[in-house]
């Protein structure tokens, strides 16, 4: 039988500690806004409805989490009025419903698969059912959470906040994660009797533990681990996050078969992806929306974000493939190579120094050292296209829009301004100019100028400057 699920995921904190403009949920962990990482692991519960709920007057909360609705809590009064704002999306709706916290990216699926097993498992009928469950951990350092008090029978009886928690209560180290599962045909009942009668003035959704054990209905508490539950609150804490999502995301590579030579110092986004037999250099950065083909070699010091690379390729050293960049199989993309929206066919090679920006090159192209696609003229982006089987010497500028034909040779050196026909030869630049017995009268005449700039320069400086 099909157990339907509702996630509400709260993210209408103002973040303060932050001391940021930006949204604390929009905060980037691995490359997504940590919401993201939220609503990730809530996707692979294949959830019937979801639904976020932010803070008024932020609609680039509302366009990182679309198409997900937002719902807005006007008022900032508590966790269980923010669950509030969401009942509109879960008008009719009578299976789970799972609340989460958009702060919280390291959060694992396998927790919340095995708290929503907690909560459907039924021990017998009606009463006997568990109608809330909650996440937990165990905390080496209790103090500032909720402590999850369990009954003879193990079921969860209460949480106690710390500040109210008597000193065997104090002593408990499993504690309140803030992620709960409830029973959907009882929520909206339940959240109609929070009151908000507290030091803060909140409606607080752990009360909801109350409310049903003096319904006499059965709660329970699902221990997970401790790192997977580090909230967000501040810098130091958005670093620390980052850090341990680095260190899953690369022991996930490693799982998957990935070589690194120093992983430490390999940073990964969520959705980096890689083939079979491929090797990561030190020291580099992939952004987000890379895919690394079978058999790539990425030499350190590479930056490589949005592109794609072709199977059996090689990038690097010290190469930057933008946004847009796709490559063919076997393409060499050397040092200090920077491409930006371009396309390489299977076999073409650029080893050395060269901006390729917003082009179109063929199979089996030599791009020489130095090569510049000028793209911009100051107001349009234009793009360069390359046919198969062309040579572009080194030192060369392709002023865009132009197209080398197939086969072409443009020679090193050369500004190239018109189309090259196929199996043309273009030159581009001015015709050399030797003078016999030249050199020599040069020299003397360019020592006499910079021994004159010197001592001019010297008077300069004692000169008052000029106004």
């Amino acid at each position: 039988m099909a157990h339907p699920l509702a996630v509400v995921v709260l993210a209408a904190g103002a973040g303060t500690r932050m001391k940021s403009a930006l949204p604390k949920v929009l905060h980037p962990i691995a490359g997504w806004p940590m919401i993201r990482h939220v609503l990730a692991a809530a996707q692979t519960l294949r959830p019937d409805r979801i639904v976020v709920v932010g803070p008024p007057g932020r609609d680039d909360v509302a366009r990182a989490v679309a198409p997900v609705p937002c719902l807005v809590q006007d008022r900032p009064l508590g966790t269980g009025h923010a669950v509030k704002a969401a009942l509109p999306a879960l008008k009719g709706f009578r299976g789970d419903v799972m609340v989460m916290f958009g702060d919280s990216p390291l959060l694992t699926a396998a927790s919340l698969r095995r708290l929503l097993a907690a909560r459907r498992k039924v021990a017998g009928r009606g009463r006997d059912r568990v109608a809330l469950g909650v996440l937990g951990f165990r905390a080496a350092d209790p103090t500032p959470y909720g402590r999850l008090v369990r009954n003879e029978a193990g079921d969860l009886d209460r949480i106690v906040e710390g500040r109210d928690a008597s000193a065997d209560e104090r002593r408990i180290d499993f504690v309140n994660s803030g992620v709960m599962v409830i029973d959907g045909a009882l929520l909206p009942a339940w959240l109609r009797r929070l009151r908000n009668d507290n030091v803060k003035g909140e409606y607080y959704l752990t009360d909801l533990v109350a409310i049903a054990r003096r319904a006499g209905r059965r709660c329970v508490a699902v221990e997970g681990s401790e790192a997977e539950f580090r909230g967000v609150n501040d810098k130091t804490d958005l670093a620390a996050a980052e850090a341990a999502m680095q260190a899953r995301l690369r022991q996930a590579a490693l799982d998957g078969g990935v070589t690194m030579t120093d992983p430490a110092t390999v940073w990964l986004a969520a959705d980096t992806r890689f083939g079979r037999d491929v090797s990561v250099g030190p020291n580099t950065v992939f952004g987000p929306g890379v895919t690394v083909g079978d058999g790539v070699t990425i030499h350190g010091f590479c930056h490589i974000e949005a592109a794609t690379i072709g199977a059996h390729s090689s990038v690097g050293p010290f190469a930057r493939v933008r946004s847009g960049t796709r490559t063919g199989r076997d393409v060499h993309i050397g040092n200090f190579i920077e491409l930006k929206n371009t396309s390489l066919g299977d076999g073409t090679k650029a080893n050395h120094v060269s901006y390729l920006g917003d082009g179109d090159i063929g199979a089996r192209v030599n791009i020489g050292a130095g090569t510049i696609f000028v793209n911009y003229d100051g107001f349009g982006k234009w793009r360069t296209v390359v046919g198969d089987d062309a040579f572009i010497g080194s030192n060369s500028s392709m002023i865009a829009p132009v197209r080398v034909g197939r086969g072409a040779n443009v020679t090193a050196g050369s500004v190239i301004t018109a189309d090259v026909a196929a199996d043309a030869v273009a030159f581009g630049r001015a015709r050399q100019v030797d003078k016999p017995k030249a050199a020599t009268p040069l020299r003397t005449k360019l020592k006499a100028r910079a021994k004159t700039a010197k001592d001019e320069g010297w008077k300069m400086q004692a000169r008052a400057p000029r106004r």
